[in-house]
């Protein structure tokens, strides 16, 4: 197993011993190298236009992004989690087109360092044969509380909240099915009318 540590979206330690970002890319290339891990066999596009076949083996790397991935899901939030999962192919293609020092670029990452700013803890992941396996992942800055989230009794979440919760949600669709069903009758008792019956009247 293998325990990397996180500061504010930067790893910062292997196995409780502090590192340079350079030395930790190298430690876990051994140790990931040694397990297998990182192989990538991928056909991409590339900049000029054409499709180019490439195997890479980048065993440190892997273990990273998975490492951090895990503690995102403990530190962000659902609406921060999407908005960083539509950006980041932006930042990829911007990095891989060499846009290192655009205006684009330089507004992307501002947006990464502020929503990494709670992305601290460690996670432990198991390694066998190419596999990575979750172990163990903590964060002070956690937002995942099992008196919450549980669903059974005994915890602050009331399970009952969530039928006027799911009223209020399902309320378009219902109007939209009801609406549905009166032009389907109207088709089906006027066959040569294939138009939906006129808008309701404003509400104005």
């Amino acid at each position: 197993a293998v325990t990397i540590a996180f500061e504010a979206g930067i790893p910062c330690a292997v196995n409780g011993e502090r590192l340079t970002p350079i030395e930790i890319v190298q430690r876990l290339n051994t140790i990931g190298g040694r397990n297998g891990i990182g192989r990538i066999d991928m056909v991409e596009n590339r900049f000029v236009g054409m499709k180019s076949r490439g195997v890479y083996e980048a065993p440190g790397m892997t273990l990273l992004y998975e490492a951090r991935m895990l503690i995102e899901q403990l530190t962000l939030n659902r609406d921060l989690l999407h908005l960083r999962d539509r950006l980041a192919p932006e930042v990829a293609e911007a990095v891989y087109y060499g846009f290192w020092y655009s205006p684009k670029l330089d507004a992307l990452m501002a947006f990464i360092r502020q929503a990494q700013q709670c992305v601290t803890g460690e996670v432990q992941l198991g390694l066998y044969k190419g596999n990575i396996l979750v172990q163990r992942r903590s964060s002070p800055c956690s937002l995942y509380d099992e008196g919450i989230a549980t669903m059974e009794g005994g915890g602050s979440y009331n399970q009952t909240d969530a039928e006027g919760f799911l009223r209020i949600q399902g309320l378009p669709l219902r109007v939209q099915a009801s609406r549905q069903k009166t032009w389907e009758s109207t088709v089906a008792g006027n066959p040569k009318s294939g138009s939906p019956p006129s808008a309701p009247p404003s509400a104005d």
